[in-house]
C-alpha cells in the first residue's frame, strides 16, 4: 500500500499542472462548503447576541393586521421602516394593555413603544432618522449602556418632557467632536434636549446606533399624535415559564380587544427562544441549500477527475502492461490508481479548507470592521465533511478508470503506443 501511495505521488507530482487544473473543481466546492459553515457560525453568533442584548428572559407584543384584512400568509408587522408608512394602521394596542400585563405573576415589567420618521437637525447639520418612543421601564429590561448622560426617568416618560437619547453614529453625525450632552436639536416642528448618547451597538434591522429614543407620552401625544403602541417587550421571572406566560398574555389581549377567535388576532407573541427557533430552522434550511449548491461544484470536479484519470490510464498503459509482466495483481493496479485518485481530490480538499477558512476569517474581519458582533469559527465538523467528502469524491469517480486499468491485459498493454 505505501508503494503504491508513494508511486501515486510522484505521478502527481510529475505534472504538476494538469494536478492544478484537475483539483479545481474539488477546490472551489470545498472552498464554498467551508465559508458557508463559517460564515453561517458566525452569523449565527451575531444573532445570539443580539438576543442575548435584550435578555432571554422577554417576551415580544407585535401588532399585525388581522386575518380579514391582510393575506392569510403574512406574518407579524415588524417594527422597521416598513411600518411606518403601512396603509393599514392597528391601534388596539394600548398602554392599558401592558398594565394589565404587568399584573400577571411570572412579569417583571414591561414596556411599549412607538416609531416614527422625522429629520433631526442640529444647527446646520440634518438627517433624517427612525426614532422611537419608549416607557422608561425600557432601560430597566434592555442591557444598552450609555456612552455619556443618562437615561430618561419615568416623571420624564410620563409629563412628556423634550428629552432625546441618540445612538452613537446619530450623535457623532449631528455634533462630529462637539458634545452632544445637554444641547438642543430640533425634531420636526420641536426642540429636544440631549440627555444621553448609547455606547455603540450595531445591530441588524434599522442599525441601533442611527436611532433616537424620547419618551413614550412624548412621541404619542406631542410628535405622532396617538395613543397606540405598536409593540411591546415583556420581561418575565422565570424563563422556562415563558411560552405559559405568553399564552396568559394572549388571553388578556384578546380579552381587552374583544377577539373571540384566535385566528383573528391582531397581534403576535412570541417568546426569545421561540424567535431564536425559527431563526435556527430558517438557517439550516439556508445553509442546506447553499452546502447542495457548492455539492454541485464537486460533482463536476469528480466527473473532471474521472475523465483526467481515465487520460492517465490511456498514457500508462505500457507501464501498467509492464507492471503486470513482472508480477504485479490486478488489486495491485487498482489499488494505485485509486490511491491517486483519493490523493488528488484530498489535494484539492486541503486547498479549499485552507481557502475557506481564509474567506471565512476575511467576512469576520468586515463584519467585526462595522460594530458586529461576529465570532470567526470554523467548525471541527465542517473540516472533517471537507476531507471526507473530498475523499469519498476521489473513491466514487475513480474506481470506475482504476478497474479499466486494473483489466488490461498485459501483452497488448506492452504492444500499446
Amino acid at each position: 500500500m505505501f508503494k503504491a501511495f508513494k508511486s501515486a505521488k510522484k505521478n502527481l507530482l510529475s505534472n504538476k499542472a494538469r494536478t492544478a487544473l484537475t483539483t479545481l473543481g474539488i477546490v472551489i466546492g470545498i472552498t464554498t462548503v467551508i465559508l458557508v459553515l463559517s460564515a453561517g457560525e458566525g452569523f449565527r453568533s451575531l444573532i445570539t447576541s443580539q438576543v442575548e442584548a435584550f435578555g432571554t428572559n422577554t417576551l415580544f407584543i407585535e401588532t399585525r393586521v388581522p386575518p380579514t384584512t391582510r393575506n392569510r400568509d403574512a406574518g407579524p408587522a415588524s417594527a422597521d421602516t416598513s411600518r411606518i408608512n403601512s396603509p393599514v394602521a392597528i391601534t388596539s394596542l394600548k398602554n392599558r394593555d401592558l398594565d394589565d400585563i404587568k399584573r400577571l405573576p411570572n412579569v417583571v415589567n414591561a414596556y411599549g413603544m412607538v416609531v416614527g420618521q422625522k429629520v433631526v437637525a442640529y444647527r446646520d447639520t440634518a438627517k433624517n432618522i427612525i426614532f422611537y418612543g419608549a416607557s422608561a421601564a425600557r432601560f430597566e429590561i434592555d442591557k444598552g449602556t450609555l456612552r455619556t448622560g443618562r437615561f430618561y426617568t419615568q416623571a420624564e416618560d410620563t409629563s412628556g418632557a423634550q428629552v432625546v437619547i441618540l445612538g452613537s453614529n446619530l450623535a457623532d453625525d449631528l455634533f462630529g467632536l462637539e458634545d452632544p450632552l445637554n444641547k438642543m436639536v430640533r425634531l420636526g416642528e420641536l426642540n429636544f434636549q440631549v440627555i444621553g448618547v448609547y455606547n455603540s451597538r450595531g445591530g441588524l434591522a434599522g442599525n441601533e446606533d442611527d436611532l433616537l429614543y424620547m419618551p413614550m407620552a412624548t412621541a404619542q401625544k406631542k410628535v405622532l399624535g396617538v395613543d397606540y403602541l405598536l409593540l411591546g417587550i415583556v420581561a418575565v421571572k422565570n424563563p422556562e415559564l415563558a411560552s405559559a406566560t405568553a399564552e396568559d398574555i394572549r388571553i388578556i389581549l384578546r380579552q381587552n380587544h374583544k377577539i373571540d377567535n384566535p385566528e383573528k388576532d391582531d397581534f403576535f407573541v412570541q417568546t426569545q427562544a421561540e424567535g431564536l427557533a425559527t431563526f435556527n430552522t430558517i438557517f439550516d434550511g439556508i445553509t442546506i441549500l447553499l452546502t447542495a449548491i457548492a455539492a454541485i461544484a464537486l460533482i463536476v470536479g469528480g466527473v473532471g477527475i474521472m475523465n483526467i484519470m481515465y487520460v492517465v490510464v490511456t498514457e500508462r498503459t505500457p507501464e501498467i502492461g509492464l507492471k503486470k509482466a513482472l508480477g504485479a495483481k490486478p488489486r495491485d493496479i487498482l489499488n494505485e490508481f485509486i490511491i491517486e485518485s483519493v490523493l488528488l481530490t484530498l489535494t484539492g480538499g486541503t486547498i479549499g479548507i485552507l481557502f475557506g477558512s481564509g474567506l471565512g476569517w476575511l467576512v469576520s474581519v468586515v463584519a467585526q470592521s462595522q460594530n458586529f458582533d461576529w465570532t470567526f469559527r470554523v467548525p471541527f465538523y465542517a473540516i472533517v465533511l471537507g476531507v471526507g467528502v473530498s475523499a469519498l469524491i476521489g473513491l466514487i469517480f475513480g474506481v470506475l478508470p482504476a478497474r479499466s486499468a486494473a483489466k488490461l491485459d498485459p501483452v497488448e498493454a506492452m504492444r500499446y503506443e
